[in-house]
């Protein structure tokens, strides 16, 4: 049910070069995937990063994390228990690796056969009510007992109860820091009870890494990413559930809500996104019947994105500038830059890595982009 064949198994030496590559200065997981598919392989797109930041105006190259850094951060995570997992390796998620900017590796500790099995995620307010703590709590086991994974963050409130409610059945926790950096520090118990039941935690965050406020949105887009569909239990405006709801309609998930009380601020956020066309939710079984068709379509390989296209070998100085000169701090699309420049997306891309290695590029969902 909802399992794609594994495709994928990297050599040590293929996953030291990966997470160099991705440890290095300015390679998120978007340029992580365009420098892999240009170049063929993590090694090879290394020994390019300097000359690439040089040609996007660095004054100097950034860090690249040496052989002996990512050989001792895989050594370390070893003892801990920590299984570094590509896109396509068995273990990692398969509809997680579909989008645009999946982890190229995923810090995977417990069970890992869970992590291929379907998920649901269940999210909501830190400060809920009873009443939505109950709920949630009910909709995981019930979820459970149907044979679905709760996928959640750890998180105070909500999540906290989806978990606790499916630690039997299996839940998974998403990490916004290190494995050994929880938080909060008080769940470390549940954290236990779920790697204790046949449950797993995955972060893509290295040991000793402590959670900021900017990791927190990354960590949702993996759970709604590796997710069938998200259920917003309680949302205020401007919670970080909504954002997590969010990036699971761009990410083509199926968006669930609860419904509230319009005098209750706690459920403003849910009742927006029911009025925004998310399916309501009285219970489990409102769920199940909106994925069960999404689960019988097989899983496909993702699409080729257009930065996996050819790249410009070396573009024209004229070409640099004309680009450079239409980005700002607005995001812009990269379509309208390549209709506006007149030159080609081949170049456009080229131009785009070489801002984005030099520190000067930013990417935002969508496929827009700024300038620093």
């Amino acid at each position: 049910m909802d399992a794609i064949n594994p495709s994928v198994e990297l050599t040590e030496a293929e996953r030291t070069d990966r997470l160099r590559l991705i440890r290095s200065d300015n390679v998120g997981p978007r340029t992580f995937r365009s420098l892999l598919d240009h170049f063929g392989s993590a090694r090879a797109a290394l020994e390019r990063l300097p000359d690439l930041a040089r040609r996007g105006g660095a004054q100097r190259s950034g860090r690249i994390c040496s052989a002996d850094e990512a050989k001792a951060e895989l050594a370390a995570s070893r003892k801990f228990g920590i299984a570094w997992l590509a896109p396509g390796e068995d273990g990692y998620p398969a509809r997680l690796a579909m989008i645009d900017d999946a982890p190229p590796l995923l810090a995977v500790r417990g069970d890992d056969a869970s992590l291929m099995r379907p998920m649901i995620a269940i999210v909501g307010s830190r400060n809920s009510s009873g009443a939505g703590l109950k709920f949630a709590g009910q909709l995981a086991r019930e979820l459970g007992e149907a044979g679905f994974i709760i996928i959640s963050g750890l998180a105070r409130g909500v999540d906290q109860a989806a978990h606790r409610a499916s630690v039997e059945s299996g839940t998974i926790a998403v990490l916004a820091g290190g494995h050994d950096r929880i938080y909060p520090p008080e769940h470390g118990d549940l954290l236990t009870a779920i790697l204790d039941q046949s449950g797993a935690a995955i972060s893509e965050m290295p040991l000793g890494h402590e959670p900021r406020a900017r990791d927190f949105p990354r960590r949702n887009r993996l759970i709604s990413g590796a997710a069938l569909g998200v259920i917003v239990v309680e949302a205020a405006h401007r919670s970080g559930s909504l954002i997590t709801a969010r990036m699971a309609a761009e990410q083509g998930r199926e968006v669930f809500a609860v419904p509230g009380s319009p005098l209750d601020p706690r459920a403003a956020g849910t009742n927006d996104l029911i009025k925004q066309g998310a399916t309501l939710v009285t219970e489990a079984a409102d769920i199940i019947n909106a994925v069960q068709p999404i689960m019988e379509r097989p899983l496909m390989s993702p699409a080729s994105e257009p930065d996996s296209e050819p790249f410009e070998s070396d573009p024209q100085g004229h070409d640099r500038d004309q680009i450079t000169g239409l980005l700002g701090p607005a995001p812009i699309s990269i379509d309208d830059l390549v209709r506006m420049s007149g030159a080609s997306p081949a170049i456009v891309r080229t131009v785009l890595l070489e801002l984005e290695l030099a520190g000067r590029l930013e990417r935002h969902g969508g496929g827009l982009v700024s300038l620093l």
